[in-house]
């Protein structure tokens, strides 16, 4: 995607969502994929349940996002909300229309957990 259209596509603005807001898709939506971008140290301490673990930092990174089915819809985290803003506007520009960040990463999370 050229530098131009990137900077005017509509398809590159990312959905953040609150707790509650991306608890609840989690929910209602039982097609939803959770996909968490941190490191496999992080998500081996605490994880939203049944999350896919798909590492931001891992060079195959888009390799494994292109995997992906981009009909579905992915809620994606990581702790802070950062890595996972990066990763749904990486995920838009590859096509991906429905992609949700949790705005402030699991450290703002609401939800159920599971913890090692």
């Amino acid at each position: 995607m050229s530098i131009i259209k990137s900077i005017f596509s509509k398809n590159d603005k990312v959905n953040n969502l609150e707790s509650e807001t991306f608890n609840k898709m989690i929910h209602e939506d039982r097609g939803v994929i959770v996909l968490d971008v941190r490191t496999a140290q992080e998500n081996s301490k605490i994880r939203i349940p049944n999350s896919l673990l798909i590492d931001f930092y891992k060079p195959n990174f888009i390799d494994n996002i292109e995997k992906l089915d981009k009909s579905k819809t992915y809620l994606v985290y990581c702790r802070s909300g950062n890595r996972s803003y990066s990763a749904c506007k990486q995920m838009k520009e590859m096509g991906f229309e429905k992609v949700f960040n949790l705005v402030h990463g699991i450290i703002c999370w609401n939800g159920e957990v599971e913890r090692s």
